[in-house]
């Protein structure tokens, strides 16, 4: 029951053995379909991990369809080819006007890609996701998004990469506090000092130790990822996000992985994976008296896949 409930738990169930399945299918009739079956494995995986994936007791889903997915690819395999074409042509055609142009257009496209596919992926991704029928959205705005990477951009080359803590923490900020579930919103209170110092110490110790501080390097990471992480109710009450990762958690969690993937020749990635699905989630917990019941749907579906895929070409990663 939720109502009065003091404390709310993610768990993850899936199977290591099941998700080797998954993959493994996957991964064949992508190469037997030439790269064709991307989309549907894409979206495969996704729904194998939210159905498996709890809170309280309910399952998540993900409602994004192979098509839809496809329909993105294909888009995004297109502007890709696009910007990477000219530049391609000027060096075949060893013109140097052209290659220069085509060099031009190929960096400020892909810095211009950027926010479109940040925006995009997380339009697309949160409006196919649900839990309890109710859907996820996402209100931020493209040109607001633009205006903050294209300052933070700047100022990070201008500090020469110290103001890429406050660039990250920014958009952590802006992004997830955008995000809402049904009449309910998040908010995420990120500083960029903290961030800066907190990577600064771990960057060093990491080094004097040889690497082993990297482990409470990585906890420090996903403690602030996790804590400073709220979910926020129509009538004023909140979910507080908080870890319980230690480092030798962490320690524990990738040098067992490691190992399984290396004596396995890589079989072994699916349990390595679940492994640190379940260690990531039992270690988040939400805490407050929300009542979860009081959540009603407004959030659209969206079915333009293109910037979520364009994000996986590009290797550009969301927060979910």
């Amino acid at each position: 029951m939720f109502v009065n409930s003091p404390m709310k738990r993610l768990a993850f169930k899936g199977q290591g053995g099941d998700l080797f399945i998954v993959l493994l299918v996957n991964m064949l009739l992508t190469f037997i379909t030439l790269g064709l079956y991307y989309p549907w494995a894409k979206a495969r995986k996704l729904s194998w991990y939210y159905e498996h994936t709890e809170l309280d007791g309910h399952p998540f889903h993900f409602h994004g369809k192979g098509e839809e997915m496809f329909k993105g690819f294909i888009k995004a395999i297109a502007l890709l080819l696009l910007i990477y074409g000219t530049y391609a042509y000027g060096v075949y055609a060893k013109d140097v006007t052209i290659t220069v142009i085509g060099l031009l257009v190929m960096v400020v496209g892909l810095l211009l890609f950027i926010p479109l596919v940040i925006h995009g992926s997380f339009r697309y991704r949160s409006s196919r996701s649900s839990w309890r029928g109710v859907h996820f959205g996402y209100h931020g705005k493209l040109n607001e998004l633009y205006s903050m990477c294209l300052r933070d951009g700047l100022l990070t080359v201008i500090t020469f990469g110290i103001y890429g803590a406050w660039f990250t923490i920014n958009l952590r900020n802006y992004t997830l506090s955008n995000l809402r579930y049904g009449s309910s919103s998040f908010q995420y209170k990120g500083d960029g000092m903290d961030y800066f110092l907190m990577n600064l110490k771990g960057y060093f110790l990491t080094l004097f130790t040889l690497g082993i501080y990297g482990f409470w390097w990585q906890r420090d990471l996903f403690n602030y990822y996790v804590d400073n992480l709220s979910w926020n109710f129509q009538d004023g009450r909140k979910l507080q996000f908080k870890s319980t990762a230690t480092g030798g958690g962490f320690f524990g969690l990738l040098v067992v992985n490691v190992l399984i993937v290396i004596f396995t020749l890589g079989i072994g990635f699916a349990w390595a994976e679940v492994r640190t699905m379940r260690f990531v989630l039992d270690n988040i917990t939400l805490i407050g008296d929300a009542d979860l019941n009081a959540v009603v749907q407004t959030e659209q579906e969206h079915k333009d896949a293109m910037a979520d895929d364009l994000g996986d070409l590009m290797d550009i990663g969301v927060f979910f």
